[in-house]
């Protein structure tokens, strides 16, 4: 894709369409943290169950510092049964 796509709104090539869904999700290897004052590899905890999906929180691998959180959203509807 080029400059020039987004010019003239014409989208991605059917080809192109498949390849931006590798990059949906991200997973961090390295952080700041500003106790250790450089990027550190984190260790990745679920935190909470939530309807949204699965909230995870990011810890220094060296300090244990909190240093981010990610929401893993599910890819189907959570259904509750009372």
């Amino acid at each position: 894709m080029n400059i020039n796509d987004f010019r003239n709104g014409s989208g991605p090539s059917p080809g192109e369409a498949g390849r931006s869904d590798m990059f949906k999700e991200f997973e961090a290897t390295e952080l700041y943290c500003p106790r250790c004052k450089r990027a550190v590899p984190v260790r990745k905890r679920l935190l909470l169950v939530i309807p949204e999906g699965d909230k995870y929180e990011y810890l220094c691998a060296f300090c244990a510092e909190s240093v981010g959180s990610k929401i893993d959203r599910q890819q189907k509807p959570l259904s509750v049964i009372v």
